[in-house]
């Protein structure tokens, strides 16, 4: 009787989980979007669609044009990029160019979701105010050949004349080494009739 309790719990955890990660869209569970990269590794609490973290801030952040250390670097949404984009600044490089750490820019082996740190990004407005970049773009080993409106920058720390102190994100579990959800299963499945 109590073999088939447990047996019997093991197949609804086996069945729960199994659940669980088929509700996931494949698209999500497949690689890490722009939003929970930025927020994690910037420390900016902001939840939704990239494009309106900009407006988002506001009242709660301090937001600017210039480019700083830790900094949000904000991304309009575009008919090619709706949903916009956010970004972490890592180095002020010069007046017209950063570097920034990011997550789902460039297809990487033909994956896409995938984190790049210390990626070119150029000011290239006419007034040098950083309202359009170009970004490094892995497929093409060059910058992009599309403009990127930019909204401005907003600084986590609440002090727009400061540097901000960005924490390391360390990606999760599974977007690093080619894990996905369901490899293993068959193990766990496999121990619980032990």
């Amino acid at each position: 009787m109590l073999y088939r309790r447990y047996l019997a719990a093991a197949v609804a955890s086996v069945m729960t989980i199994t659940g669980l990660i088929a509700s996931v869209p494949a698209a999500a569970r497949d690689y890490l979007q722009c939003v929970p990269f930025a927020r994690a590794e910037s420390g900016v609490e902001i939840r939704g669609n990239a494009k309106t973290w900009w407006s988002q801030a506001a009242g709660s952040y301090e937001r600017g044009a210039e480019p700083r250390k830790g900094a949000v670097m904000a991304f309009a949404g575009t008919r090619g990029m709706p949903m916009g984009h956010v970004a972490v600044v890592k180095k002020v490089v010069s007046d017209r160019e950063i570097l920034i750490d990011h997550a789902n820019w460039s297809p990487i082996n033909g994956r896409r979701g995938q984190i790049e740190r210390d990626v070119r990004v150029v000011d290239v407005s006419d007034a040098g105010d950083w309202s359009m970049v170009r970004v490094w773009y892995a497929p093409i080993a060059d910058l992009g050949l599309r403009a990127n409106p930019v909204q401005g920058f907003i600084y986590a720390n609440g002090d727009a004349g400061a540097p901000n102190s960005a924490p390391s994100f360390k990606a999760p579990v599974w977007a690093q080494n080619d894990w996905k959800p369901g490899n293993d299963l068959e193990m766990v499945v496999a121990s619980l009739g032990n």
